[in-house]
C-alpha cells in the first residue's frame, strides 16, 4: 500500500461518522477493506449494530490495534499543508491506516504472523476492547496505537472518576435559613479538594485531576436540594490511597459514587526506539490477554478531541515505517 492509497483510505474512514455508539458504517467499511486486501475478517458483535473488526491470515504473534469510534463533533476530512485534518485523523483513523499499510508491507514480505485488532467504544468505556479479550489468539505482543507523536510509551496513566452527590433542603430563598443548600455544600467539599497531596509516583509524577461536570438545583429563587460534580483523577497507582484521601477531606459533606477505575500500566520496552511517558489512557488495561502491551502512533495528543484534529501527513508515513520496524524486532524474540 503507497502512502498517497494509504491517506485515501485513511479519508474515506474519517469522513464515516463513527462517533462512539455509532461505529457499525465505519466498521462495515473497514472490515469490506481488509477482505478486499485478503485478510480473514471476524465481525466481533458488542452491541446492536456495533462490532470489533479482527483480521489475520495465520497464527499471529504481534497484533496491531487501535479504536475506530471518535469524539464529538464529527467533521469531514481534507488535506491541507501537508496535513491530514478531520474527526479521528490522529485519534485514531489516521493510525489504524498506518497500522494496515505495516501490516500489508510486512504481508508482502512474506510475514504472515501479523494481525490486526480493531476496537470500538474506546472513547467511553472501552466496551468493545473488553469483549475483545474474550477472544484473545494467543499473540505475544499488542501494539496498541495513540497518539504518540511516534514514541513508544513507558507507561501511562489510570483513571478514577468519582461522582460527588450533595443533598440538601428546599425553601424559598427569601427565607435560606429554613433550608439547607446543596450547592453550597459541593463548592465546599471542592474547594477542599485543592488543597490536598495527592499520591505520586517517580515515572508518573503526581495525581492530578479535573472537575468536569456540575450540575445542580431547581431555580434562581430557590434553595438548592441537590447538586452533583463529576471529577476525573489522572492516577499513577492504585485508587484506594487516592479514596481514603477523599473520605477524610470531605468527611459526611458530600456522598461518593465510584464511576469508572482504569488503571495504570507500565509498558513493553524495545530498544532502539525513543520512547516517553504519557498522562492519558488507553484500551490496554482491558486488553491484557493479547500479549505484552506496547503503545506508539502519530500525531500528538494535544491535537486530539480538538476543534481542528489533524496529523501530519509525515509523520503518517514515518508510522509505518516504525510499526514495520517494531514488530520485526518483536517477532525476533518470538524466534
Amino acid at each position: 500500500m503507497d502512502s498517497l492509497t494509504q491517506i485515501r483510505l485513511s479519508r474515506d474512514l474519517i469522513d464515516i461518522d463513527s462517533t462512539t455508539g455509532r461505529e457499525g458504517e465505519a466498521g462495515a467499511c473497514l472490515a469490506r477493506l481488509l477482505r478486499d486486501l485478503g485478510w480473514t475478517v471476524t465481525e466481533q458483535p458488542v452491541s446492536e449494530g456495533r462490532f470489533n473488526v479482527i483480521a489475520s491470515v495465520g497464527d499471529p504473534l504481534v497484533v496491531f490495534s487501535t479504536h475506530f469510534d471518535c469524539v464529538p463533533p464529527f467533521f469531514a476530512s481534507r488535506v491541507e499543508n501537508g496535513r491530514l485534518h478531520g474527526r479521528g485523523a490522529c485519534d485514531a483513523k489516521g493510525i489504524l491506516m498506518a497500522q494496515v499499510a505495516a501490516a500489508e508491507r510486512l504481508r508482502s514480505a512474506g510475514e504472515s504472523r501479523v494481525g490486526l485488532l480493531f476496537v470500538i467504544g474506546e472513547e467511553r468505556g472501552s466496551d468493545g476492547a473488553k469483549i475483545a479479550n474474550t477472544v484473545a489468539p494467543g499473540s505475544r505482543f499488542l501494539v496498541n496505537g495513540e497518539p504518540t507523536s511516534n514514541r513508544l510509551a513507558r507507561a501511562t496513566r489510570g483513571v478514577y472518576r468519582v461522582r460527588l452527590r450533595a443533598e440538601g433542603r428546599a425553601a424559598h430563598s427569601s427565607l435560606p435559613e429554613l433550608g439547607e443548600s446543596a450547592i453550597d455544600k459541593l463548592i465546599d467539599a471542592l474547594v477542599a479538594l485543592r488543597s490536598l497531596d495527592w499520591p505520586e509516583d517517580p515515572v508518573l509524577g503526581r495525581t492530578f485531576y479535573t472537575t468536569g461536570l456540575i450540575k445542580g438545583g431547581v431555580a434562581p429563587n430557590v434553595v438548592s436540594p441537590e447538586a452533583e460534580a463529576e471529577i476525573m483523577f489522572r492516577t499513577v497507582g492504585e485508587p484506594a490511597e487516592l479514596r481514603a484521601t477523599l473520605d477524610r477531606a470531605i468527611g459526611d459533606r458530600v456522598a461518593l459514587d465510584d464511576v469508572l477505575v482504569v488503571p495504570p500500566v507500565r509498558l513493553t520496552d524495545v530498544d532502539g526506539f525513543d520512547a516517553d511517558v504519557f498522562s492519558f489512557t488507553t484500551d490496554i488495561p482491558f486488553l491484557d490477554r493479547w500479549g505484552a502491551p506496547l503503545l506508539v502512533g502519530p500525531g500528538s495528543v494535544t491535537l486530539a478531541h480538538t476543534a481542528d484534529e489533524y496529523v501530519e501527513l509525515a509523520d503518517l508515513e514515518r508510522a509505518v515505517h516504525l510499526y514495520v520496524d517494531l514488530a520485526r524486532s518483536l517477532l525476533a524474540r518470538c524466534g
